[in-house]
């Protein structure tokens, strides 16, 4: 690659990742040649770019105007290459996708031998937890998650309607009774709670009755950050679950776990692939976003 648009690529990954060690990282390379790349640069330009302190990199007027212009250039000059060589050759290349656990081993990973009957060019780096992930940061093509997007920068397709149920074990049922209304989970009913691995903050259990959404939050016997584990937590009886009906739905059918208060569950949640709007949509991860939202649809 040319030197020049060599450093323009690292200079926009230093914009967005808001530093020198994080660019190199996103990047694979090392933070020396970042750093002499972007020097180099700003020498060509007779141009300050980078305001640099200790801590942290802020972008100059100067900065900012050749950002904005040399990411509208790049996406044009890589949509022309794109157009020139996709019909010589199929999509290919590494396509790095972070997903939760559950969504990666029940859902995406069983159909992923068709995506790559399709395009057997393609590489797939699968991250998989259930922390919300920064796209840039993480160096992430794009997620598949569910739930509102915070950042508007943010492009999301919507995949598929994930429904939600609320069960235990026969053993804890016998042992402790069956609700018939979720207002009676505060009245000795051991609870096993999803926490967020982010924030640490405990999701409570959600229900709908007429219409209006409400809560179920009390003391707890467990809380686990992740949500195999959570529903491993209502298999060993050591209380009520709300799960996604995907995840429960095998030990259901095998009566290793029992829904309870069906009238009452809130609504489904879509789930989104969402991908970052301001830079250019590479053949690869278009062809995912494409094969994803016709496969599960």
């Amino acid at each position: 690659m040319d030197h020049h648009l060599l450093a323009i690529r690292v200079f926009i990954r230093v914009v967005e990742t808001g530093g020198f060690t994080r660019a190199a990282d996103a990047l694979r390379m090392p933070k020396a040649t970042v750093s002499k790349l972007i020097r180099n640069l700003e020498n060509h330009l007779q141009t300050k770019l980078l305001q640099r302190t200790t801590r942290s990199v802020a972008v100059t007027p100067e900065g900012e105007c050749y950002y904005r212009r040399t990411l509208k250039w790049l996406a044009e000059l890589e949509q022309m290459e794109g157009c020139m060589t996709e019909s010589q050759s199929s999509p290919q290349g590494v396509l790095r996708i972070d997903v939760g656990g559950s969504t990666a081993r029940q859902l995406l990973l069983p159909a992923l031998p068709d995506f790559f009957a399709r395009y057997p060019q393609i590489q797939i780096d699968l991250g998989v937890s259930d922390r919300q992930i920064s796209l840039i940061n993480d160096n992430a093509d794009c997620v598949i998650r569910s739930g509102p997007l915070a950042d508007s920068s943010l492009i999301a397709r919507r995949l598929f309607n994930l429904s939600w149920v609320t069960c235990a074990t026969p053993g804890y049922l016998a042992r402790y009774g069956t609700p018939r209304h979720p207002a009676e989970l505060e009245q000795g009913f051991p609870l096993a709670h999803y926490r967020h691995a982010a924030n640490d903050r405990i999701q409570p259990l959600r229900f709908v009755e007429e219409g209006r959404q409400f809560e179920i939050q009390h003391r707890y016997q467990i809380s686990v950050n992740e949500g195999g584990t959570l529903l491993a937590a209502a298999l060993s009886g050591l209380g009520i679950v709300q799960t996604l009906s995907f995840m429960a739905q095998p030990h259901l059918a095998r009566g290793d776990l029992v829904s309870i208060l069906d009238d009452w569950q809130p609504p489904a949640e879509p789930t989104y692939v969402v991908y970052p709007s301001n830079r250019h949509l590479s053949s690869k991860l278009r062809v995912f976003i494409e094969w994803a939202i016709e496969h599960f649809a």
